[in-house]
């Protein structure tokens, strides 16, 4: 019996180790993104993990400079990674030439911006914005605009222009224009942040519809608990890195019941909620004892002062 080669025992490692988050539709493993600005580095993305599944709607929440909206740059083709690993639907990001990504974000994603105004032209009707992305790919079908603007209860609003629409119109109208050319991520940042709660709900319904119905995968990046909460799966990101997880299922008597994770990363390195923390008094470091199914986490002893 011969004993493996090295790429036979390379093989096999492979096999039994898989590629971290396998065939999920969107892979961030430690991903990093860094910028400068007035000469300053800002690490906006500090060795962020998430997973998505094809066809899964969820929301991304977190403060102001988290990383949040880096987050959807990266992922929509708009910004670069700096390192780690960014994967939508088998393509690295981080590998992509010019050429790729051009053809990426004209075809495999969808973006839809809070501004209404960065959505749509306004000298074209709501009809012509949808076709002009189809046409910009040289895929125009006819009659597939119609059907999207009637699908997201916009059909109405086929023949006006920017101007003659609703801030919620002009909204649906992009999520439209997003779903032309038949993409398989939609990424919306804040698409509700400039409209009221009921403008907002017809909004998110349409994403919604565009989910379920196109079977396309959808991530909002969000401030609004009324889009944060109607969805199954909410992300929470801070400092760069996701922190937390909230899962909602349907409890026996039919009410939503949430739950809330910390998000454990691969090294073992989870955030514990500020809340949670400043109720205890944490701070620096934790006191940890492994038990029989848990581990508890207190803060940590005080040191005796010093005798004098």
């Amino acid at each position: 019996m011969t004993n493996p080669t090295l790429s036979e025992l390379e093989a096999a490692a492979g096999r039994e180790k898989p590629a971290f988050g396998g065939d999920a539709h969107i892979v961030c493993d430690n991903l990093v993104r860094i910028y400068k600005t007035e000469g300053v580095e800002v690490v906006a993305l500090q060795g962020l993990d998430l997973l998505v599944g094809k066809g899964e709607l969820l929301a991304v929440v977190g403060a102001s400079g988290s990383g949040k909206s880096t987050l959807l740059n990266v992922l929509s083709g708009l910004d670069v990674p700096t390192a780690g690993v960014a994967r939508v639907a088998g393509m690295d990001l981080l590998a992509m030439t010019a050429r790729d990504r051009l053809r990426y974000r004209r075809e495999v994603v969808g973006f839809i911006w809070q501004q209404t105004a960065r959505n749509l032209l306004p000298y074209l009707s709501a009809r012509e914005n949808v076709e002009l992305p189809m046409k910009l790919a040289g895929r125009a079908r006819r009659g597939r605009a119609a059907e999207l603007l009637d699908l997201l209860g916009v059909g109405h609003c086929a023949d006006r222009r920017t101007p003659e629409m609703s801030g919620g119109e002009q909204q649906r109208v992009a999520i439209a224009v997003a779903l032309a050319n038949a993409p398989q991520l939609i990424l919306a940042d804040e698409p509700t942040g400039e409209l009221d709660s009921e403008t907002s709900e017809q909004v998110f319904e349409s994403l919604r519809r565009a989910n379920r119905e196109l079977g396309v995968t959808v991530v909002v990046v969000t401030h609004d608990p009324l889009v944060s909460e109607q969805v199954d799966r909410t992300i929470g990101i801070r400092d760069g890195r996701t922190s937390s997880e909230t899962l909602r299922r349907e409890g026996a008597e039919g009410q939503v019941v949430a739950e809330e994770y910390a998000v454990l990363d691969r090294v073992g390195r989870l955030q514990l909620p500020r809340d949670f923390m400043n109720a205890l008094d944490m701070e620096r470091r934790v006191r940890l004892e492994l038990e029989a199914d848990h581990i508890g986490v207190w803060p940590a002893r005080e040191e005796p002062a010093d005798e004098q």
